[in-house]
Parts: C-alpha cells; structure tokens; sequence
C-alpha cells in the first residue's frame, strides 16, 4: 500500500515531493519480499515523547495480542553489492535504484505517524559499499528518530551481515526487534544462488545480540534504570522453494536456530520467481509454493506452542509436509495408538495432539468438564473443528461403534468433506 505523500511540498535538503514518492514507491516495493515484520514482544513506554511501542505495528502486522497494526515497511536503498540469484535487487538486476537519506526516512515516519498513517517502522537496507557504511546510517535513522524526535514507537531494524559489533549493540539500544536473514536454509543451498554469502555471517551477529540481551537482563536485575537492548527480541526468515532442500531440513534449521539463539520468530517465504536467467532457480510463471509455506508454519506452531518433536512430525522417513492436510492430522493418521482420546479424562497435552482442537479450546474444555461430564453438542460450542476432532475423542455420549474405520478412511472422509466445502465456497463465491 503506498500512500500519496502530500502534507509537504519540500522536505529538509530540498527534496521535491515527486521525487519522494517515486523513492518511497520504489524501496516500499522492494521492501515486499521481506515478511519478517511482526511487532510483537515489545515493551518501550512513552516517556514523554511521540509514540508508544507497548500498544502497537503501510504493511500489516499483528501484536503479541492479535492486534492488526500498520509499519511503514521500507529499504534503506536498494542498491547492493552483492548478486544473489534469488533477490530482487541483486547488482546484476535492470532494475530502478533508489536511495533515502537519514533524514528523509526520519521525516517520513514521522509524518506518517502524526497523521495515523503508521504505528512503526520497519527498515531494511541493500547493502551498499560495505556492511559498516551502510549499518552506521542504518543507526543514524533510528538513534534521530528516538533522540532528536523522541519518536517512542515501534523500530523493527535489519542487522546487516558482516557489520562491526560496536554498530550492532549501540543500535540495538534504540530499536525495539532487530532481525537478520538466514536467506537459504542449508550452507549447500545458499552457496547455489550466493555463493559470496555464508551462514556464518549471519550467526556471528545473532549469537551477539542474543548475548547482549542476556547481559542487559542480568544488569536490570541490579540496577533500575537499565536501558532496555532489543526487548523484544530476533527473528529471521529462510526462503523456500528456491532450493532443493527437504522439509525436514527446513524444520531441523529452525529448531537449532530457536534453541541456539532464541529466536521469536522464523519466518518461511515461498519463493516468488523473479529470474528468468539462473537455470537453478524456479522459472518466471512458477507460482509460490504458498501451501507449503505455510505447512511449514503449522509445523513450527507445533513445535512451539503443542509441545511436538520435530521427529514426531519430520524424519528421515517422512521428509516432506503432506501438502493435503495439515501436519497435526498427519501425525494422528501415522499414530493410531495415541487414540481416541477421551476428553472427560485427559490432560491439557494430550487434547491438544487431537486435529481440530486448538490451545484456546483445550483450555475451555478443561475448564468446562469441572461441572460435570461433556458431551458432543457442548464441546461442538467450543471453537472445535468437530469434523475433524470426532474421529479422534470421546465424549460422555460417544457411541460405541464396532468395527471402527481405519486412519485411511478418515483420511478419506476428511479430505471428501474438505472438498466439498470447498466447492460450496467456490459456488457461493461466484454468485458475488
């Protein structure tokens, strides 16, 4: 969404507004491929400036509290040094170059802010002459924005790979997350597609900042007044799709990653072919792998919030997401024996292994079943998906049915109803 810059006609330096919006429409575009813009975790008050972080997120993004926000989603420049096959604005790609200045971003989020356009800022960079140069402006930006302006709001900010540490722990005082991008998940993909870039370039920061954060924790508990270091916390994204890595490999990264950093977030980007030229890569009309993107956020769900194992789900003997249903009902097909589960009796870990039912209901489950038995009708009220859940738990009033079906023939029912709720949708859809 780019939205027309007109409360000003010259910006500080001279800048013409034409010029400003056609840098905004440029850098805000190629800002688009980065989806790692969540505004959760933060906690940075108001201490008498503009701006509040603890109540925020022309890109939209969602707070710890399911909160709908809007960040001003743009590059510093793309402009870059280096030719990564599978990056828009790789040196090697026609493509119109753009740069802002400090103070025309510092300006823009400003105004963006005061007229309720935004609610944050999220800034990423190509990078242009070398890391340094490019992560010292990246400072410049937010330390006037929390300093000169005493803007309090949300600064989501992109590390960039190979920059000195002094830059990267002075920034991380005045930003709320700091991110910084895996692009590949495995060392042999990445060196397909970017063989100047490696992995090491971007753990070395992320073991930093994480240790930087322990350490400013541990001071807090001694001294009050502690500035707060990157409070809510890192994240990083892999691309998917552009190279042959298998699903299992995708999760065992992103495992290793959230318990060696401690990451918030991994974010999974289906790859949107943009090269025509590298045989290597998914060619121009290839669509996303959209599905799998986001099988593999189901995945990681699990693994955070329900207490799987990634064998449990991905192994070496099922290396790849079933793209037709989604990886909890999988496990429960591959593992008869964890059911029926009967939801009178069983504990809050195992309700939520059932397909169907989810943290929130377990909850109401549990909680429900205090003042006497449940039984279909009452947990069907619950927020369950009932078609998917009856095959795997018992209720007070469950029949007793001989010669059950087989995992198979749920398998078959379930994905028959799927589709014919589908096509209901699809029909009901064209009449509008």
């Amino acid at each position: 969404m780019f939205v027309k810059v007109f409360f000003y006609k010259k910006l500080k330096g001279g800048a013409c507004l034409e010029r400003i919006e056609e840098k905004l429409k440029i850098l805000a575009d190629a800002a688009k491929y980065d989806v790692s813009c969540s505004s959760s975790g933060s906690k940075r008050k108001n201490t008498g400036g503009i701006g509040d972080a603890s109540s925020s997120g022309i890109c939209h993004t969602y707070t710890e509290d399911g909160r709908c926000v809007s960040l001003l989603k743009i590059l510093l420049t793309n402009h870059c040094i280096y030719d990564c096959a599978f990056c828009v604005s790789r040196k090697s790609n026609d493509v119109k170059r753009a740069a802002f200045t400090v103070e025309e971003v510092v300006e823009l989020t400003m105004n963006f802010y005061r007229r309720n356009y935004i609610e944050g800022l999220f800034l990423s960079s190509g990078i242009f002459k070398n890391a340094d140069f490019t992560m010292e402006r990246l400072l410049r930006v937010v330390k006037k924005l929390r300093t000169e302006e005493r803007y309090n709001g949300y600064i989501h900010l992109k590390t960039i790979p190979g920059a000195s540490e002094e830059l990267i722990k002075e920034a991380g005082l005045y930003v709320d997350r700091m991110s910084i991008n895996l692009e590949l998940p495995t060392e042999a993909g990445l060196k397909l597609v970017a063989p100047e870039k490696d992995h090491e370039s971007v753990k070395k920061p992320l073991a930093f900042v994480q240790q930087q954060i322990q350490e400013y924790q541990s001071e807090s508990k001694l001294i009050k007044h502690t500035r707060q270091f990157v409070p809510a916390g890192q994240s990083t994204q892999m691309v998917i799709g552009a190279t042959p890595e298998t699903d299992f490999e995708i999760m065992d990264v992103a495992r290793t990653f959230y318990d060696n950093y401690k990451l918030k977030r991994v974010y999974y980007s289906g790859y949107i072919p943009i090269n025509s030229e590298n045989s290597l890569l998914p060619q121009l009309g290839t669509r996303p792998p959209l599905i799998r993107e986001n099988r593999l956020y189901q995945t990681d769900w699990l693994l955070r919030f329900y207490d799987f194992k990634l064998e449990e789900i991905l192994n070496t003997q099922y290396t790849q997401l079933e793209l037709d249903i989604d990886p909890k009902l999988s496990w429960a097909l591959r593992n008869p024996h964890f059911f029926p589960v009967d939801i009178n009796r069983a504990d809050y870990k195992q309700i939520i292994r059932i397909p169907g039912i989810g943290r929130q209901s377990a909850i109401k489950i549990i909680q429900a079943r205090k003042f006497g038995q449940l039984h279909e009708y009452q947990v069907c009220k619950m927020g369950i998906a009932y078609n998917r859940a009856r095959y795997f738990m018992t209720c007070a009033d469950s029949p007793v049915v001989l010669g059950a079906p087989s995992m198979d023939q749920i398998r078959q029912r379930i994905l028959q109803k799927n589709a014919f709720n589908a096509s209901t949708t699809d029909i009901q859809l064209s009449l509008f």
